[in-house]
């Protein structure tokens, strides 16, 4: 939905219908009413909905009487992708930065604006109160409240909703349904991490929440020939054998885990006509493979040819 589609002197009232349609119902003011721009789409994840929203200057409020009016009950985390935003909820008065994360909800009365000289660029999580599992109070407490998404399961979640926004509108609503756990796990985590509140998810939300974790560390330091088992687990402050026990639910070993992936970026790098003059040991190399004669044999287990003989089956 866009605002390039509206009349000049309609933009004002198309997006006060669009905010209330996919947050709430608010109390907007545009200075510019006539130069006002706005682009929102919405993508339904189960029972959360991931919305995105870019939009010129404008003041919003979320009243005690809108409250009263209608309340959809839902906590929203909003990723700022670009320019910044200001929320006050709560006695919490945040401006929020590319990188940053704001937890608010639709419940308590809030006022939004744009602090910045750039125009913001959201991406919000509307989430039913009900389904978080965490303390209502001290979420509540929490609300207005800045969170990063730069590190840890912060950028985890963040990395997550950027596919989702790139590929969401691929998947079926089968597909899409099945997503609503993976978010609600990570949001979870977040807010948890946020409230110094890990114990009080329950156990199977934890082991999903540090299972990706893990991934995502795995993933980042694939070409460190140390990355281990015990290095993984050193890392994350956790035992060998909850580390094998996260991992159970996989389907391989940690071990397998980072080999097969290693093998995937390895495949790909020697498949790619434009790495066609890099050696294969480098290649190798770049992946953590410490011993060439170790990759080879590892490589024709894994695809029933050597590394070579895949250089010399690609077509030209």
């Amino acid at each position: 939905m866009s605002t390039d589609d509206v009349a000049a002197e309609d933009r004002a009232d198309w997006y006060h219908d669009v905010v209330s349609q996919t947050v709430a119902p608010h109390r907007l003011v545009i200075p510019d009413r006539t130069a006002f721009r706005a682009r929102a789409g919405v993508l339904g994840i189960g029972r959360i909905e991931l919305s995105r929203h870019a939009h010129t200057d404008h003041r919003a409020w979320r009243t005690e009487r809108l409250i009263r009016q209608s309340d959809p009950e839902h906590y929203i985390l909003a990723l700022i992708t670009q320019g910044t935003k200001g929320i006050s909820q709560s006695r919490n008065d945040t401006r929020a930065d590319p990188g940053d994360m704001v937890f608010f909800d639709t419940s308590h009365p809030y006022a939004a604006g744009n602090p910045g000289v750039d125009d913001p660029v959201m991406s919000l999580l509307h989430i039913p109160r009900d389904l978080i599992r965490l303390p209502a109070d001290r979420l509540d407490a929490a609300l207005g409240s800045r969170l990063s998404a730069r590190r840890g399961i912060g950028a985890v979640l963040r990395q997550f909703l950027m596919s989702l926004e790139t590929l969401g509108a691929e998947c079926t609503p089968q597909e899409l349904q099945l997503l609503e756990r993976p978010v609600l796990d990570l949001v979870s985590g977040v807010l948890a991490q946020q409230l110094d509140a890990w114990d009080s998810l329950p156990a199977g939300t934890r082991n999903q929440v540090l299972l990706r974790r893990i991934d995502a560390f795995i993933d980042h330091h694939l070409a460190n020939p140390e990355l281990t088992p015990r290095a993984i687990a050193a890392h994350h402050h956790i035992s060998l054998r909850t580390l094998h026990s996260v991992f159970q639910s996989c389907g391989e070993t940690v071990a397998a885990s980072i080999r097969r992936r290693r093998l995937e970026r390895a495949h790909a790098d020697l498949a790619d006509p434009g790495q066609a003059c890099r050696p294969v040991h480098t290649i190798a190399c770049r992946w953590g493979f410490t011993s060439p004669a170790a990759f080879s044999r590892a490589f024709r287990e894994a695809y029933g040819l050597s590394p070579r003989e895949l250089r010399g089956s690609r077509p030209g």
